[in-house]
């Protein structure tokens, strides 16, 4: 059975177990109360799982082995700051084999080809304080229309101290609009409300289950919107989620360790590299061009990339931390599937109920001034009390306020696949689905998996 029309809602967060829990009533009743554990690729992370839901392939072949990108030439480190290259996601592809296509709020995105795009793209000053929210569309005056009938979207509610669920709601009123205004074959749209406060909270806190309640609300609004329009016998619906979350309480330093064991060199604030003076009264910055190992922390994975004669030594410091569940070398990320040349010549998995954070600096030292601000794209590392207010500042310096993280791939903490609508698959979708057989389906559903040129390394489900 083919598909006209195929829409991917890509909740993060969310759950086989809610559906028939009465939290979700929309989505049980689009999906029935059983579905696929989507099993991600390591580490489950929101880039890394979005590229290989997206192209089919694993990070050993994509690539996106974390959110944050390690420049070996420039010794530097940025988060969320790709643009799309080379990468090929089947929206692209199904766009060149002729299909109208569109995607709401995925990473690199920018520079797509996709009919209907829409992605976050703030205008902001040298030091990356907001001047003018702005979003990056295609077709380019689409985000001109959104802004005039729904108002700027609210960048404060998608990240930070307060994100919640407006962003999600003004993401799906997006989608409404994409359909009516551009009627996509393949649409994706990102809902990003669970991910706030199962890190919050912890992914079996009231609080968690009261936000399932509303992106249940919200998602049902956005299917009833679909079910009015002349289309919906021939659509179907594919309700997907990038990752599951652990509860944590151990937070881990990577870089507090190689720092103290010499490994890990740092600097006074503002001072250029190779500087020190430490003890000047600034904060103390890592320098990485003079550091023989450096931890780009990301949940629970860390890329840990080490100057060729430290390797022994980084490891031995590395595998004594607690919270530090495997320290993989060569054979370790070629088991886990992330053998690239864009990997650290380490990788840590965190325990269960670990993370790890960036900081490298002693609690009673002072911080960078980046530490404490709303500034995604400065800190060389995932920073997730950025989701709370300091003190006396904008972010919280408090790593014992995080409940939930992901990152590691277990048998229970997967996310969901699963399909509903007149036009879902036929046959019955198996216990377990790898997440690389995401986008060979939804070609298949489409019909167009002989035109598209992509090198899909799992089989469709449906035939």
């Amino acid at each position: 059975m083919t598909a006209e029309r195929v829409v991917v809602l890509d909740v993060v967060g969310f759950r086989p177990a809610y559906l028939g829990s009465g939290r979700a009533p929309n989505l049980t009743d689009l999906l029935g109360d059983s579905a696929a554990d989507l099993r991600p690729p390591f580490p489950a992370v929101t880039i890394p799982v979005q590229t290989t839901l997206a192209t089919g392939q694993s990070p050993a072949a994509h690539g996106d082995v974390a959110n944050g990108e390690y420049d070996r030439e420039s010794d530097s480190v940025a988060f969320w700051e790709r643009d799309r290259g080379d990468r090929e996601r089947i929206w692209e592809a199904a766009s060149d084999a002729g299909l109208t296509t569109g995607v709401l709020f995925f990473q690199h995105l920018i520079g797509t080809n996709a009919d209907v795009a829409v992605t976050p793209s703030p205008i902001e000053d040298e030091n990356n304080d907001l001047i003018e929210m702005n979003c990056w569309t295609n077709p380019d005056d689409f985000y001109d229309a959104l802004e005039a009938e729904h108002g700027h979207f609210p960048l404060h509610h998608y990240w930070g101290p307060g994100a919640n669920e407006q962003s999600s709601e003004w993401i799906l009123t997006a989608a409404r609009e994409s359909v009516e205004r551009y009627d996509p074959d393949l649409l994706w749209v990102y809902v990003p409300h669970l991910d706030y406060d199962a890190q919050r909270h912890g992914p079996d806190s009231e609080e968690v289950l009261e936000a399932v309640e509303t992106v249940d609300a919200m998602v049902g609004e956005f299917l009833d919107h679909l079910r009015g329009d002349d289309r919906w016998s021939e659509t179907a619906v594919s309700v997907v989620s990038e990752y599951g979350f652990h509860g944590v309480e151990t937070s881990v330093f990577p870089n507090r360790a190689l720092r103290e064991a010499g490994l890990l060199q740092t600097r006074s604030e503002g001072s250029e590299e190779g500087e020190r003076g430490e003890e000047s009264g600034a904060g103390t910055d890592v320098d990485i061009p003079a550091s023989e190992a450096f931890a780009v922390v990301d949940h629970q994975a860390a890329h840990v990339y080490v100057d060729s004669g430290a390797v022994s030594e980084a490891r031995e410091v590395l595998g004594e931390l607690e919270g530090v569940a495997e320290v993989l070398g060569e054979q370790g990320k070629a088991e886990y599937g992330i053998d690239h040349e864009n990997s650290g010549e380490l990788v840590l998995v965190a325990e269960p109920s670990a993370w790890f954070q960036y900081y490298w600096w002693a609690e009673d030292e002072e911080p960078p001034a980046y530490a404490t601000d709303m500034d995604i794209h400065a800190k060389p590392g995932f920073d997730p009390c950025e989701l709370f207010f300091g003190e006396n500042a904008p972010v919280s310096l408090s790593p014992s306020r995080i409940s939930g993280s992901h990152g590691r791939i277990d048998d229970d903490m997967g996310g969901i696949c699963a399909f509903g609508g007149p036009a879902a698959p036929d046959s019955a979708v198996p216990s377990e689905v790898d997440a690389r057989q995401v986008a060979p389906t939804l070609a298949a559903l489409l019909g167009v998996e002989d035109d598209l040129g992509m090198d899909f390394e799992k089989p469709s489900l449906v035939e």
